[in-house]
């Protein structure tokens, strides 16, 4: 989720104000605040799994959850079909017969950018920062007879969760138990809180476990199905996917394991030309069609807003589309990308290619994803 809302909307039910001017509509606050009454509903229902007779108020313990195999987001997703010890998720999939499948797509070696310049000017949330400074003029030099001189840069930046960003499988996870209890904060594959945070990273499920994108892009063109951009809230169901893809020219078999899955919305129409309502919500698909996903065995999902899912969630949700892809199974995000160009070209099946930064303990990363026909 390239928007952490969820430390935003406790700030927003304190009343603090975000000091970026980006963030300041009163949009985006009734959005902060609605988020933050699911996370309340979501901490409910919680209690009310553990049972409300519980002896202790710590609520049960591993074993006892194991056995319950019940969860705020339904029955326990652990351990993966990879193994109780796997950090890759669906890049799993990535093998050397993936990439020569992948590969049979391109007939034409046309590259498509699908992703944003990096630029303060980009939609940013709450107190994000991207900020950039060449120190001196220029950096070094000059130096030797042939004055040699260069430039450096400085960044300060939320670099895996601005702009153009990818979701590791650190990023979302399960509040089981009660807030100070670190070890029921599940995450992929099970993994808790307890044991892989720290303040110098995730000591698992960091974005360099991730193994390199090259596989089947499938582009699911909602905005060309309904004939203009979406609005916010608005939900991609699973019969939207169908008839897209059947306008396309394409059919719900066309998607493979393994393949990565992208929605054009339209509403990168908004970026930097109108950050407030970008930021304000977002179209996107909801728990149905995610889910619809995740038994297609998809490798990847990503879309042209910020965080893939309606916002404002049509069932009173809390981001659910994040938690059964990435959490439950393993299944990667993609966000803040752009598909007009391939849009305008007729582009439905590509090659996408793409390898995260290998930050250790990094929660997602930024880069340059391609798609090539």
């Amino acid at each position: 989720m390239g928007q952490d809302q969820m430390k935003e909307s406790a700030r927003a039910q304190e009343g603090e104000r975000p000091a970026d001017p980006q963030v300041t509509s009163e949009a985006r606050r009734r959005f902060l605040l609605s988020a933050g009454a699911t996370v309340a509903g979501a901490g409910f229902l919680a209690h009310q799994l553990r049972g409300a007779g519980s002896a202790h108020a710590a609520g049960p313990g591993p074993t006892q959850l194991a056995q319950a195999a019940e969860t705020p987001v339904g029955p326990q997703w652990w351990p993966s079909k990879w193994g109780a010890d796997d950090q890759l998720g669906a890049s799993n999939h990535m093998t050397p017969a993936k990439t020569m499948e992948a590969a049979s797509l391109i007939k034409t070696g046309k590259v498509y950018p699908i992703g944003h310049v990096y630029e303060p000017e980009m939609p940013l949330f709450g107190q994000r920062v991207w900020a950039l400074r060449i120190p001196g003029a220029p950096t070094g030099g000059a130096f030797a007879d042939n004055k040699v001189i260069w430039n450096d840069e400085f960044l300060a930046t939320e670099i895996g969760q601005v702009g153009t960003q990818f979701d590791a499988l650190g990023h979302i996870g399960v509040e089981i138990d009660g807030p100070g209890n670190q070890a029921e904060k599940r995450f992929y594959n099970g993994h808790a809180m307890s044991e892989i945070a720290t303040a110098y990273g995730l000591t698992k499920l960091g974005v360099e476990h991730v193994r390199p994108f090259f596989t089947r892009g499938i582009l699911v063109d909602v905005k060309g199905l309904k004939g203009g951009t979406l609005t916010a809230g608005q939900e991609v169901t699973v019969a939207d996917i169908e008839a897209a893809l059947d306008k396309q020219g394409l059919s719900a078999e066309e998607i493979r394991p393994g393949d990565a899955v992208f929605f054009r919305t339209g509403w990168t129409d908004h970026w930097i030309v109108d950050n407030e309502t970008y930021n304000g919500g977002e179209p996107g698909i909801g728990r149905p069609a995610a889910e619809w996903l995740a038994e297609k065995d998809v490798c990847l999902v990503g879309a042209d807003c910020w965080g893939v899912e309606a916002v404002p969630n049509p069932e009173g949700l809390a981001f659910p589309a994040h938690q059964i892809l990435l959490v439950m199974h393993g299944i990667y995000l993609h966000e803040n990308l752009q598909f007009e160009a391939l849009a305008a070209d007729g582009v439905s099946l590509f090659a996408y290619i793409f390898a995260p930064l290998p930050m250790k303990g990094a929660t997602g990363s930024p880069g340059a994803p391609i798609a090539v026909v």
